[in-house]
This record gives structure tokens, sequence and C-alpha cells, in this order.
């Protein structure tokens, strides 16, 4: 009874899975058919189920696909029927590439679509009567193909259609007339059948309506003159209004229990010119570096205004329509708003660069403070450190548990927790491994991140989750206690625990204290240290399912739930090591058996 349960209950779950994931397969059957042999769409890859990153595709606020943008890719191949289940896309664009095959009538399928661009390839065969089903559709363009058959009647129910390019086909036979009331239409080059009355509508190239074409010049001339007075009287209009509302900004609060503290202004986030970074960061000159990671490089730069900022040179894009997925995803990340976490001030984009600009950070990065201060500068003394742990882990609750969709950063570690004129905690470089991933890869997953900090489920499978960022926080945590590397060669010399972790783990068992603190620090509260020690060594456990949510850790560093969560552990803990203990055992009999001649007899038949 129980076995048939399970059984229900894991087809129930494949079945939400495939669901919720369908988008993806269909987009990758329909990459598959358009024969994409030049890598136009390798990061439209199977195993990244969730397409809203994939490039040339946009997604709602629902990650529901909404549009499709393929143009002149240089994609062949045919047209996939499967296109036909996403329900939600509303803009479809393959212009100028060089499909061939017939447009599949399963395109009626998508009656959310308004746009539907099939422009200068090579399709053939009739135009399916079955787009008449696409009431909300507005834009029907079917130029320069080798399309045959008669314009379907049903095509007379798009009561929407503002334009209707049908020109440069095979097309015969009459045309419906309600498609001569569309705003903007062309039949032209055609081996359509029409009367003396609309010969004109077959072979002219702009589009006219049957009326218009008896309109007289004088008519036109003083239509043509009152549109250019009503243009002027708009304009004078705007400018008008645009003085008197400057200043005045669309804003949008957001408030999340009650840790946010800034404002988003839509039209806010600015698009630099690449040559005024250049300038501010005097060529990007190696002298103005302020850090180096696996996303690039990071230079202080001066603007025209004389704003300080950090400008991050992303590394290792060159993929087609990338552009637009890293706007999309950069308009994404910089609505994520919070005290503790970088705001975005903006980007820039070139066909060889993307770049982005942040505040400059006037006290640098934890890391700096901790181990590469210069004479004179001051240490960071517990308070602040105690303050940089809650607010990093607040930042950081934030984005697992309040962002939608959700944003795992992937790469938490001292280096990444940047401080401001107060010494608060701002996370930062949050989402760039989602924007850097936006173009990739034949690869599965990238893994991204730093060794010593990635937590061992994502190194060995390449699959991240919130859990992933929160083993890489109590790494943080701990290199906030000792001060030290999440990876130290050097203690080779004195042990075998070259992993920060492993280094605390046996001390804080040996309850050895004053070795795992910072030596730079003096004063300190012992009880806090431990505590904070604790939540760190709950935050690394093994298993992903055991850690903590971040919610769960603030609330730890608040004094609520620690010494339960800590007593279980233990016990935990203690059962893991004595297992080990055991299983050693055995091995070493199993090898000192081998050398024993009695023991191997002892061993055999009886």
């Amino acid at each position: 009874m129980a076995a048939g349960f399970f059984v229900v209950l894991a087809f129930m779950c494949l079945l939400s899975y495939s669901k919720a994931n369908f988008q993806g397969d269909v987009l990758y059957a329909f990459k598959l058919s358009l024969n994409a042999s030049f890598g136009q769409l390798d990061d439209w890859n199977p195993n990244q189920v969730n397409p809203c990153t994939w490039s040339n595709v946009m997604c709602d606020h629902r990650l529901k696909v909404v549009s499709v943008t393929l143009s002149y890719l240089g994609l062949s191949g045919t047209l996939s029927r499967q296109i036909g289940a996403l329900k939600t896309l509303t803009s479809l664009s393959l212009q100028g590439n060089d499909i061939h095959g017939k447009i599949p009538r399963e395109f009626g399928k998508l009656t959310s679509l308004t746009s539907l661009d099939l422009e200068d390839n090579r399709l053939t065969g009739e135009i399916p009567s079955s787009l008449g089903n696409l009431k909300n559709l507005k834009y029907l363009i079917l130029s320069r193909n080798a399309l045959k058959g008669t314009i379907p009647e049903s095509l007379s129910n798009l009561d929407h259609l503002i334009s209707i390019q049908l020109s440069s086909n095979q097309l015969s036979g009459e045309i419906p007339e309600k498609l001569l009331k569309v705003p903007k239409y062309n039949f032209t080059s055609n081996d359509l059948n029409c009367g003396e009355d609309l010969h004109r509508l077959c072979v002219s190239a702009a589009s006219y309506t049957e009326s218009s074409s008896k309109t007289k010049l004088g008519v036109i001339v003083g239509v043509i003159g009152g549109l250019i007075c009503v243009l002027l009287i708009g304009l004078l209009v705007v400018c008008v209004a645009k003085r008197r509302y400057a200043g005045l900004k669309r804003e949008v609060y957001v408030d999340v229990a009650g840790e946010v503290d800034r404002r988003i202004a839509y039209g806010q986030l600015k698009r630099f010119a690449y040559r005024e970074l250049q300038i501010a960061t005097d060529n990007f000159s190696e002298k103005n570096v302020l850090g180096q990671g696996g996303f690039g490089k990071v230079y202080k730069g001066l603007l025209g205004d004389k704003t300080k900022v950090a400008v991050k040179r992303l590394t290792d894009y060159e993929s087609p329509g990338g552009d637009a997925a890293f706007q999309r995803e950069v308009e994404m990340i910089s609505v994520a708003v919070h005290k503790n976490l970088l705001r975005l001030i903006g980007f820039c984009t070139t066909t060889t660069e993307r770049l982005l600009v942040y505040p400059f950070m006037q006290n640098l990065s934890v890391a700096y403070r901790l181990r590469e201060l210069k004479p004179g500068e001051a240490v960071l003394d517990w308070p602040t450190r105690k303050r940089i742990s809650l607010g990093t882990a607040r930042g950081l609750e934030y984005l697992h548990e309040h962002c939608d969709p959700k944003i795992i950063h992937r790469d938490v570690k001292a280096a990444n927790v940047l401080l401001d004129e107060n010494f608060e905690a701002v996370v930062g470089d949050f989402g760039l491994a989602k924007l850097v991933d936006v173009r990739k890869t034949n690869v599965t997953t990238q893994v991204r991140g730093t060794m010593g900090h990635i937590a061992p489920e994502y190194l060995s499978t390449g699959k991240s989750s919130e859990r992933t960022d929160v083993f890489g926080y109590g790494i943080m945590l701990l290199e906030l206690v000792t001060g030290q590397r999440a990876i130290d060669f050097s203690r080779l010399e004195e042990e075998d625990d070259v992993l920060l972790l492993d280094h605390v783990k046996k001390l804080e068992r040996e309850k050895r204290l004053d070795r795992i603190i910072d030596k730079n620090l003096s004063n300190y509260d012992t009880q806090e240290v431990d505590m904070m020690i604790k939540v760190a060594l709950l935050c690394t456990q093994p298993s992903p399912e055991e850690r903590p949510a971040m919610s769960v850790v603030v609330r730890m560093l608040e004094g609520e739930g620690l010494a339960e969560r800590w007593e279980e552990w233990q016990h935990v803990e203690v059962s893991r090591r004595e297992e080990y203990q055991r299983l050693q055992r055995r091995f070493d009999w199993c090898d000192h058996s081998i050398h024993n001649q009695d023991a191997i007899e002892l061993s055999g038949g009886r």
C-alpha cells in the first residue's frame, strides 16, 4: 500500500516537473529543427530547463516565455510543430534566415501571439488557415518567401491586425476584402487575381486601401500638411510638459521586513557610453584595478560629474543575441534592492564588451580588511565583524526568499562582501553567475566560485541552490572569526588540514578556541565567538538538506534557536564520527589480515 502511494506521489511529482519545465523542452526541439550549426544558440541547453536565461528568449515576471527573436542569425532547417505549445508566446521573429519547408498549422495554437515575422526565408507551401485563430495578432509578416496557394479567408477574422505583409511570394487567387481595410498591407509581387480597380494593390510597392488609391493629390498634400501641424503642436506640448514635470520620477517602493531603505526609480539604470567609462578609468589602467575574480577585473573610476564608481569589466562575451539577454538580466538584478546588497548604477554594452557600474565602496572588501591592510589602517574589531555577519546574512536572505525569481549568488566569500563608509556589509557580485551563463555553453552547468568556498554538491554535480550560498556564507563566517583564507597551504607544515573548515572543526572538537580566533583581535566576547563558529559549522554541513535557510541563520545570529540546532548537529556528528572510526577499524583489520596466514585460513570455508 505504501509502495503504491509513493509510486503515485512520484508520478505526480514527475508530472508537475514536466509541466513546469516543458518550455525548455519545446524551445530545444525548436532549436534542433532550425539547425543552428554554427553555435548560434549554444546556450539553449537541454539540461538547463528554464529557458529564461537563454539568449534571444524573453520571459515575463512569472517566468513564462513571451518572446523569441531569432532574426538574421544564419539559421537553416525547418519550423518545429512543437512551438505551438507555448501558449504565452506573444512575439516570434525569424526574419532574414534560410529556413525552408512549410509553416506548421500548429502555429495557429499560439493564441497569445501579437506579432509573427517570418520574412525573408525560403518557406514554401500554403499559408495555414489556422493562423485565422490568432485573435490577438497585430502584425503578420510573411514577405519574401516562396509561399503558394490562396490567401486564407480565415485571416479576415483577425480583427486586431495593424499590418499584413505578403509581398514577393507566389500567392494566387483573390485578396479577402476585409484585409484591404487593414491600416498597412502589401500584396505586391504575387500572382494574385486582381480586378482592374485593385490592380494597383498588386503591383505597387506601397500599401494603400482601395479608397485611398482614388484620393486626389491635393487632398494628400492637405493631409500631410495637417499632420505636420499636428506633430509640431504635439512636440510643443511635450516640451512644455517635460519642463513642467522635470525632476518628478515614477518610483516603486519595496519593503521587506523593514530592511529595505532604498528606492527603485524606473529609468534610472543608466546606459553608459564605452568612451565615458574608458575616460573614467584612464583607459582601464592597471593602476586603477581594485580587484580581479572569475568574472573579470574591477576598476576604480571617476565620472565626469566627479562621482567615484567601480567598473566591473566582464569577460567572455561573444555570442549572437547576448546583448539583449544581458540587458534583460541586468534589469532583473537591478530590481533587487536592499541595504545589504550592492546597488547597480548602470551598464555598458558593445559588440565585445560588457561592463557594470557600481558605487565605489570606500572601505573596499572584508577580505581586504582581514588580510591586506596597509600600515596604519585599522583592524576590523569584533562588534564590526558581528555586524558584517548579520548584514551579509540579511542580504542573502533577501536574494533567496524575497526576490522573484530568487537569485543564487554562487560565490559567497569575504572578497565579495564590500564595506561602505560606515563599515556596513554590502553583498556584491550577486547575479553575475546568471549574467555570465546567459550566453553559455556546451557543458551541462558551469561551476562558478572559488575553491575552498564551493559546496561539495555543487563541485561534484554542477547543480547549485540557495543552500550552496549557505555553505559559502558559513566559510565566510570562519574567515571573519579567524582572519584566514579558506585554503592555506602553509598549514601543511604543522598539520594535514589545508581547508579552513577542517582546521576549525578539529580545533573546535579539541576546545582550543585560542587557536581559532584571529590573532589581530585583542578584545572579543568568547561566547559570541563560540556562537558564530557554531552557526558556521551548521551552515557547512556536507548535506545541503541539513543546512539552515538564510532566514534561520539570521534568527540564530540574533540568538534564536541556535542551541537546539547545535545539539541535534552534535548527535549527528558523533554518530558520523563513530561510523567512520568503525569503518576505519574494519579497513585496518582487513589490511592486517592480508599479511596474516592464520587469519586467511580462518576466513576460509569450514
